[in-house]
């Protein structure tokens, strides 16, 4: 459930940020809200990575 929500928040801003552009326009305050919520759901789905150096470090354990 948490994973979808996650891209949830990635295609979400990415249409508000696509929309706040298309218009001839550009409504600033959208575009940066669109952004924010992009980045956000990026970061969520960033940290579910696991870290490749210490994965490295337990191998060589």
């Amino acid at each position: 459930m948490t994973k979808k929500y996650d891209y949830l928040l990635v295609v979400i801003g990415c249409i508000v940020a696509i929309y706040a552009s298309a218009e001839s326009k550009q409504n600033t305050l959208i575009l940066v809200v669109g952004i924010v919520v992009l980045m956000f759901g990026l970061f969520r789905i960033s940290r579910t990575i696991p870290n490749k150096k210490k994965e490295e470090e337990n191998e060589n354990i």
